[in-house]
């Protein structure tokens, strides 16, 4: 079995991930700054992808400033590719987000690009994990979009996943040859005022959710299928009313 570094492997995802090769007999090590590896700085890199054939990343920035958020992933991501050729690792997989082909203007979406456009400049065999929104992230959008005691969203439509279906689909991706661009998503669409309505509601939260069609999503304006994948997408099985019952909100 393979040796697979998974770097973010702490956080929501990357755990997921380890924990999904571990039982299918690979070795995966989690690599964070808890362990000693910090793909922004390059601390501890060379060490840990030593004999690595693949190398997941699913980390993510700190911060969403559109100058922070591109630092972010163009450091970070250029300091894994340089690590990876010196190591010999055959594989990259990038956990990214459906849509960053797509005119829009979220600046979270072009630092993703530019990430993406350095993996498949590197030279090394690759794979692409477009995920559309997670569940998870329900109430966070909603927070973002409040006001007093409404929460304004467009209807712009969202195909939203699980974050253990999403890990299953990076795991997968590890697991095997380099694929390319893969786009996975959840089995329904909602428009993005619908998903946040439906999420704030079973949760019994006081707000008002209202489709404003010129609200901005992370700082932009969407178009109707900015955020859903191209036919041909993975599906997973897992449904937002499956999900809200087993993840209350954290308090």
């Amino acid at each position: 079995m393979a040796r697979i570094v998974v770097i973010g492997g702490t956080g929501l995802i990357g755990s997921k991930v380890v924990s999904k090769l571990a039982a299918h007999g690979h070795e995966a090590i989690a690599a964070s700054p808890n362990t000693g590896v910090n793909s922004l700085t390059g601390e501890g890199l060379a060490e840990a992808l030593v004999g690595a054939e693949t190398v997941v990343d699913v980390t993510n920035s700190p911060s969403f400033a559109p100058d922070d958020v591109m630092e972010f992933f163009t450091t970070s991501t250029g300091n894994l590719l340089r690590a990876e050729s010196a190591a010999g690792v055959k594989h990259h997989v990038a956990l990214t987000i459906v849509g960053t082909n797509r005119p829009q203007n979220i600046p979270y979406f072009a630092a993703k690009a530019a990430q993406e456009k350095l993996i498949r400049e590197s030279g090394i065999g690759y794979s692409l994990v477009h995920a559309t929104q997670f569940f998870e992230f329900v109430g966070s959008i909603a927070d973002i979009s409040t006001e007093g005691d409404t929460v304004r969203l467009p209807g712009g439509l969202v195909q939203p996943i699980a974050a253990d279906d999403v890990a299953t689909a990076v795991a997968r991706a590890a697991a095997g040859a380099p694929q390319g661009d893969i786009e996975i998503a959840g089995p329904e669409a909602f428009g993005l005022d619908e998903f946040v309505r439906r999420g704030l509601a079973f949760r019994q939260d006081p707000r008002t959710v209202v489709r404003d069609d010129s609200a901005p999503y992370y700082g932009a304006v969407i178009e109707e299928r900015t955020l859903v994948p191209v036919e041909g997408a993975q599906l997973f099985e897992t449904r937002l009313e499956d999900w809200l019952p087993l993840n209350p909100p954290r308090k």
